[in-house]
């Protein structure tokens, strides 16, 4: 019998040291990016996930300590009408990491994958299209030398409830909401039908997926850093420090979804 999510093994609270072991993998992420500006490389890091799913504070919580000359975030909005009538990755590619550079897409090109198909802003050619050549382009990405690493932050239903609800009672958190967030909940089965998919068709050998159960938003970014670390050579690593737990941030593979590993 397949497990359930609940039955697999429930990862420790990040709450005590949390603090402490954020600012011991700030300081590798600056280790890190000394070794890449002097190595001339290039990272990319993608974020995918629901609303709510904790991709901006997981972001916040990585480039917090790093130069801002040379690290950018990405969060494009809506195309305009001249932009909908081009080649779809051409609005994405201008922002790519030059030599030195670490990029980060708050979503991405993934937008055609999840919630342009679920909320029908984009038709079954054009999705079908996408799902064909996003596997060659980012293929010709890490060909030129990108180091591309792509994330997919996994929270339940009841979790992405209670978010979206302090999304609208907290002042503080109300510039996240948008329409988008109203039906997120409506819509939950199609998003995961067509996360499905997305895995399905877009993990592959050269760009895979990383899933990163994110019901614990501080256990999530501890974790997310650590594996992205643990891929990474740079002087003066600890690499006690950035062992990931393999509960928390593991490949997506068809097994973890049958066995519930991954938010029906």
């Amino acid at each position: 019998m397949a497990r359930t999510r609940s039955s697999s093994p429930a990862p420790a609270s990040a709450a005590p040291g949390y603090a402490r072991a954020l600012r011991a993998l700030q300081i590798e992420l600056v280790k890190y990016q000394k070794h890449l500006i002097a190595h001339d490389e290039r990272l990319l890091l993608i974020l995918e996930g629901r609303d709510a799913a904790g991709k901006d504070g997981t972001i916040k919580r990585v480039v917090e300590h790093l130069s801002p000359r040379e690290t950018r975030v990405l969060a494009l909005g809506k195309p305009s009408d001249h932009e909908a009538t081009a080649w779809y990755f051409q609005r994405y590619v201008p922002h790519l990491p030059a030599a030195q550079e670490f990029v980060l897409f708050n979503r991405s090109w993934y937008n055609r994958a999840g919630v342009e198909p679920v909320m029908g802003f984009c038709d079954a050619a054009r999705y079908e299209e996408f799902l064909d050549t996003v596997p060659v382009f980012e293929q010709m990405l890490v060909r030129s030398g990108i180091r591309l690493f792509k994330y997919y932050l996994d929270i339940e239903r009841d979790e992405q409830r209670k978010r979206l609800r302090s999304r609208r009672t907290d002042p503080l958190k109300q510039w996240k909401l948008s329409p988008i967030d109203a039906v997120a909940q409506e819509h939950w089965k199609d998003y995961s039908r067509a996360r499905n998919i997305m895995f399905a068709r877009t993990h592959t050998l050269h760009a895979p997926w990383t899933v990163v159960r994110a019901g614990d938003k501080k256990l999530a970014r501890l974790n997310l850093i650590r594996h992205l670390l643990s891929h990474l050579d740079y002087h003066g690593k600890d690499a006690d420090l950035v062992r990931p737990d393999p509960h928390v941030v593991f490949a997506y593979s068809e097994e973890a979804l049958r066995a519930g590993l991954i938010a029906p």
